[in-house]
């Protein structure tokens, strides 16, 4: 039983990496479940969560920090080639 609650323990860090993550893929199911579980415990993690959702809005909204489709589909890609290289 010990396994199987650390196996769904998560670092803040962890948690940290798919507040970000999940701006750009979707999480899997257990990343989603491990993710829940660590902000009903961690407040210091929900708030980093709400600020970051928060600046993605803001970001948004406002017309000159949008980048060129070009440029965003190439960070883009930059990004979740380093997310997978750290899943390695």
């Amino acid at each position: 039983m010990a396994g199987f609650f650390n196996y769904l323990n998560l670092s803040c860090k962890s948690a940290t990496e798919m507040v970000e993550k999940r701006t750009f893929t979707k999480l899997t199911l257990t990343e989603k479940i491990q993710f829940k579980i660590h902000v009903s415990i961690c407040k210091a993690c929900l708030s980093y969560q709400k600020q970051s959702e928060f600046i993605d809005l803001f970001l948004k909204q406002k017309s000159h920090f949008e980048f060129a489709n070009k440029e965003y589909q190439s960070l883009k890609e930059k990004i979740l080639f380093q997310l997978n290289e750290q899943e390695k």
